[in-house]
């Protein structure tokens, strides 16, 4: 295999990786992590017995821990300028929206977090959604020049 095959897209390697797409992975990182984080609570805690319903904490943390892996791999992908990475990560953030809202509705002490989750997905988004994020990742709006 020669050199020029195994080469990323020109677009995607003649530029650095402007900051914002590094921003953009971190929060997709810390989201990830984040949701990492309560699945693995959940599942010692239903495993352990310390919850009522058992079954339900283990089924709950076992699933956010698999959904855990979307911005991992999203928040991976952006730092190395792979193109697909973009999609995962906006799916992400907008998955994101509604647990915020939700956790905005709630009388307790879950609003102070649903404020830090909506200011996260929306700051993400808009990182994701740039222009130059796009150009950076090598993907064309219709109407761009080849």
């Amino acid at each position: 295999m020669s050199a020029e095959q195994t080469e990323e897209p020109q677009t995607a390697a003649s530029e650095p990786r402007p900051g914002r797409l590094t921003l953009a992975a971190g929060l997709a990182a810390l989201e990830g992590t984040a949701v990492f984080a309560a699945g693995c609570y959940l599942l010692v805690r239903g495993l352990g017995g310390g919850s009522g319903d058992r079954q339900g904490s283990v089924t709950t943390g076992v699933t956010l821990l698999v959904l855990a892996a979307l911005p991992l791999f999203a928040a991976l992908g952006l730092l190395r300028l792979r193109r697909w990475s973009r999609g995962p990560a906006v799916i992400t953030q907008v998955l994101a929206l509604p647990v915020a809202y939700n956790l905005l509705q709630a009388d307790s002490g879950l609003i102070p977090v649903g404020i830090v989750v909506a200011v996260v997905a929306v700051a993400a988004l808009v990182l994701l959604l740039n222009p130059a994020t796009a150009r950076a990742l090598g993907i064309r709006r219709p109407g761009d020049s080849a």
